[in-house]
């Protein structure tokens, strides 16, 4: 169910146990080749998929397109609040649906500078209500979700997702190709090893003077579709635990 197609009063009777997802993406730079929209159209596509096979079973807000994508500033037209100030807009969000009653919520993300800030927020938010154990709020990136993607998926080079990469550039070719430009010409530019196993501090033009990281020239429709079908299936699976939760336990 889409709460935004829905008058109160409907969204009122839902069981407060329903699982509420809020997808958060990006407007931001991507390549050459692909839409600053990329993140949020296939976000999107994924919670299309969602909802057509759970729309009795789940709650979904509006995708929030307005990410944190301040290491991709150098590229004209991206768009993002700052890391402290996207903090408190997810923050707010989850507070407007706790305040009406729902106890389990999923940040489904979309974009990978968000990751850190979501997670950030639900222990955030958990810690401000430390003595209630019916809430179950969670942060999940819909690509991390099974960690099964390169494998199922036939004929994938790229083991993990990058930037308007073969992964992204697979799935606008399923849902958008007329926005996709030359890609077949792209060279490969690899995510190479920047000080693993730490976490070092970038902005997207230490990494890619184009702005696209990985091996788009390899995407194609049909790898998309089954990135599609995969990470769905995974988003799925995290409702049903969500719903199947009994309420109080830290098992899920």
């Amino acid at each position: 169910m889409l709460l935004q197609e829905q008058p109160w009063p409907v969204i009122d009777g839902l069981n407060r146990d329903t699982p509420v997802v809020i997808p958060i993406a990006a407007v931001e730079q991507h390549g050459h080749h692909l839409p600053l929209f990329t993140d949020s159209m296939l976000l999107g596509e994924i919670v299309r998929r969602i909802e057509e096979g759970m729309s009795d079973r789940v709650l979904i807000a509006p995708l929030q397109w307005l990410g944190n994508s301040h290491h991709h500033m150098d590229f004209p037209g991206t768009l993002s609040a700052s890391p402290r100030t996207y903090l408190d807009l997810l923050d707010g969000l989850i507070e407007n649906i706790v305040f009406h009653g729902f106890r389990r919520i999923l940040l489904l993300n979309g974009h990978g500078g968000n990751d850190v800030p979501a997670k950030q927020v639900v222990f955030e938010v958990r810690q401000r209500h430390r003595q209630r154990t019916d809430l179950l709020l969670l942060a999940a990136t819909y690509w991390a979700l099974g960690e099964k993607a390169a494998a199922s998926t036939v004929g994938m080079h790229q083991r993990e997702m990058g930037h308007a990469c073969e992964w992204e550039t697979s799935m606008m070719l399923r849902i958008a190709p007329q926005l996709v430009g030359d890609y077949a010409s792209l060279e490969a530019i690899e995510p190479g090893n920047p000080f693993l196993p730490a976490t070092r501090g970038w902005v997207t033009k230490d990494r890619s003077a184009l702005g696209h990281i990985g091996w788009p020239q390899l995407a194609s429709e049909e790898k998309g579709e089954q990135l599609f079908a995969t990470f769905t299936r995974d988003a799925n699976a995290m409702l049903e635990r969500m719903r199947n939760w009994d309420g109080t336990s830290w098992e899920g």
